[in-house]
């Protein structure tokens, strides 16, 4: 406490946030707040978008990281460690220096109720995540809470996100003697992840158009059909919060029980996410599995289209952990999780093992559908963007009064433990930094493509 009463400033430690301003401009609205920012910056993208005097560099391993990150916090008396996609290596090892220190640790990253919203969570998302997974805990917190605010208000065009993006990964592989021990935690090379995005880029609207026509005809079948919207392999939520090395393995895992289970009118139609960069050959893995198990005429493989209005028409949908999944839920739509998410609870999704979710699928409590919503909302969601100027204003000042308040998960969506970090543990998710380091020959490559 201050002399006056009053409680002592806040110091704020940023640690890599999302490729753009973002990051300096929550800083800014804390420093107005009257608290004291700090930043380190660990590879050349970070300093290209942030190097004030509140910054500082750490050039050396990941595996001194820790010891260097402790000392540093309690020179500076740190009180509050912010970053971007929590389980990037050295964020996961802030946590736990955090967690050491006593310091109050706030992950952010895009938010579960898209578009124009930011997810900000005390400690970490997903298996990390305080969220309640205990359904009449959450209707209870939900009640008399407001309607979210559904509006589009910050819409900016794919450039304007690819353009930091690039700039930021790109940074990292020209300039790297800068900082030169710092770890990528990427799944491809920048080179080829970008340079395959073109052509991808150049036939999208071929792509959609074939995609709509088909989505038509397996609607217009009559047929009962069951939708697996597949992820991004590099994305860091399937690799950090999943079982499963590749999505192949998931695919593998689905297709198998569909066609022992499923009924045989049935069909299983996977969708390529809208920004897959075309590295991995999902055509040739899909069909060369559905083969493998004799469904090659019930499977099929959409790139681009309408996944709501797929979601709409299905019988069901599965998904490994993606934020698709809340959209599955929305309408109406049975929902196996594979791994692991912060919306797999009792009432919205198929707790049934795989094998009886084809025949006996759920469907979501629609009333709790909206109560986790509303909970969402007001405890773990800053309404705005990373990517223009009046969505990045908005979403950093709310975002510097919640860190400020300390009223992130409040009210009543702060669990004292993490309730899905045992089911990760069983399903064999690295959780610590010293599993993260024993796993990281799973980065960095050119391709993961599908082994035999």
């Amino acid at each position: 406490m201050l002399a006056n009463g009053q409680p002592a400033s806040k110091v704020f430690l940023f640690l890599q946030g999302p490729p753009g301003i973002f990051a300096r401009t929550v800083a800014d609205e804390l420093e107005l707040l009257g608290c004291r920012t700090l930043r380190i910056n660990l590879c050349p993208g970070d300093w290209f978008f942030w190097h004030d005097r509140r910054c500082a560099s750490y050039r050396g391993s990941l595996e001194d990281w820790q010891g260097w990150l402790k000392a540093f916090c309690l020179e500076n008396g740190v009180t509050d460690i912010v970053y971007y996609a929590d389980r990037m290596p050295y964020h996961v090892a802030a946590a736990e220096v955090g967690a050491d220190l006593g310091l109050t640790c706030t992950a952010y990253e895009f938010g579960y109720l898209r578009p124009d919203w930011i997810t900000l969570e005390r400690n970490g998302m997903s298996a990390h995540s305080l969220f309640p997974n205990d359904p009449d805990r959450i209707r209870a917190a939900a009640e008399g809470l407001p309607e979210p605010d559904r509006r589009h208000l910050y819409t900016y065009p794919f450039y304007a996100e690819a353009v930091n993006e690039v700039t930021f990964n790109m940074s990292n592989v020209l300039l790297k003697l800068l900082y030169p021990n710092f770890v990528r935690d990427k799944l491809y090379h920048p080179l080829p992840d970008y340079l395959s995005n073109i052509p991808r880029l150049l036939l999208a609207k071929r792509r959609n158009r074939n995609a709509a026509h088909l989505i038509d005809d397996v609607i217009a079948a009559g047929c009962p059909y069951f939708v697996f919207p597949l992820q991004l392999q590099s994305d860091y939520q399937l690799r950090y919060n999943s079982p499963y090395d590749h999505i192949a393995e998931a695919a593998e895992e689905v297709i198998r029980s569909f066609a022992k289970v499923a009924p045989v009118a049935a069909h299983l139609v996977f969708k390529l996410h809208p920004l897959d960069n075309g590295i991995e050959p999902w055509r040739k893995i899909l069909r060369k599995l559905a083969r493998k198990y004799g469904v090659k005429k019930r499977v099929y493989v959409i790139d681009g289209g309408n996944l709501d209005r797929l979601l709409r028409n299905a019988a069901g949908a599965l998904t490994i952990n993606s934020t698709t999944g809340i959209h599955a839920l929305r309408a109406k739509c049975p929902t196996k999780v594979l791994g692991i998410a912060l919306y797999d609870i009792p009432g919205l999704t198929c707790q049934k093992p795989l094998d009886d979710f084809w025949k006996d699928g759920t469907r979501p409590d629609r009333t709790l559908v909206e109560d986790l919503e509303r909970l969402l909302a007001r405890t773990i969601q800053v309404k705005g963007c990373f990517y223009t100027d009046r969505g990045r204003r908005a979403g950093a000042r709310d975002m510097a009064r919640k860190l400020v308040e300390g009223s992130v998960n409040l009210p009543g969506a702060l669990c004292e433990a993490p309730p899905r970090l045992e089911k990760a543990r069983q399903m064999g998710i690295a959780t610590t930094f010293a599993e993260q380091m024993a796993n990281r020959s799973k980065t960095e490559l050119w391709s993961y493509a599908w082994r035999e």
